[in-house]
């Protein structure tokens, strides 16, 4: 997507959204088009190209992609494609890299010190999923969320507080050509990756540092992550570490589910996380890695 795509499905996402919390709420009843399309005030024909026009496929097919029963099946179609990327140290198998990331922790006195010193360059940009904020430092991305109830400041503010002592000046051009390269997936370079600079506890690192190698188009469930970092028994305590991840969307929380897979506990709310998911089971099936 080109900066104009971005925006325009930005705009669509704002339906969209609304389209697919009637239709998960209206499931069993199994909804026709004309319904779905008048929920959200649109003809049956401006609907169907809106959808189709973000997503990629028909409303009906991206539902399947939102339901419990392909989550589970999803689970376990992931579980060893997991296993033989923990074990080999790898990014992933079969990937080809899809999102380039490097993630680069703080030192310790930079931990403690809150950013003081540190400046960071925010900006606010469209995205497939409502407008988003990214923040980046000198050495790379230190923040990205999606905001919520149309309040910026409400959105920057978390992380005005989070690196309180940091100097923050706005700058919409330098962020724009990032965020592009993140939700297109043609822009990105396995050459020039994209450097995250986030700061956090060991653990958090190290349940971050995991979330980034899983596959676009997989998901696991907590125990993985713990069970991966031989903490089985921290389930928990991975599940606090991943809700506190600052990078939305490039580190992949959105990937982790419940063992019963079920979708809560999200940030930026489980409709979105629903919605990232289905877009990106949509990507890796037009990439021919299914």
């Amino acid at each position: 997507m080109n900066a104009e795509q971005l925006r325009q499905a930005a705009v669509d996402y704002q339906r969209i959204e609304q389209a697919i919390d009637y239709m998960l709420q209206h499931f069993q009843d199994q909804p026709n088009l004309k319904d779905v399309a008048a929920s959200v005030a649109m003809s049956e024909y401006h609907f169907q190209r809106v959808f189709s026009r973000w997503a990629g496929i028909s409303p009906k097919r991206f539902l399947q992609y939102l339901t419990v029963e392909y989550a589970k099946e999803l689970l376990e179609r992931s579980r060893s494609v997991l296993e033989v990327t923990y074990d080999s140290g790898l990014s992933s198998p079969g990937r080809l890299h899809d999102l380039f990331v490097n993630c680069e922790a703080m030192t310790p006195g930079n931990y403690k010190s809150r950013g003081l010193g540190l400046n960071i360059e925010f900006g606010f940009q469209p995205s497939p999923f409502g407008e988003c904020l990214l923040l980046r430092t000198e050495k790379g991305i230190c923040g990205l969320a999606f905001v919520q109830n149309d309040d910026r400041q409400a959105t920057l503010a978390v992380f005005r507080r989070r690196w309180q002592a940091a100097s923050f000046r706005e700058d919409q051009q330098a962020i724009a050509p990032l965020v592009a390269q993140i939700f297109n997936p043609s822009l990105r370079d396995a050459k020039a990756p994209l450097y995250l600079h986030v700061r956090g506890t060991n653990f958090q690192i190290q349940v971050w540092q995991a979330l980034l190698k899983i596959p676009m188009g997989a998901v696991v469930a907590y125990h993985d992550i713990a069970r991966a970092l031989g903490v089985s028994k921290a389930s928990r305590a991975v599940g606090t570490a991943v809700g506190q991840n600052p990078v939305s969307f490039l580190i992949p929380c959105h990937r982790v589910l419940r063992k019963n897979a079920r979708i809560s506990g999200y940030a930026w709310g489980p409709n979105r996380k629903r919605i990232m998911l289905g877009w990106e089971a949509v990507q890796v099936h037009r990439q021919g890695r299914w």
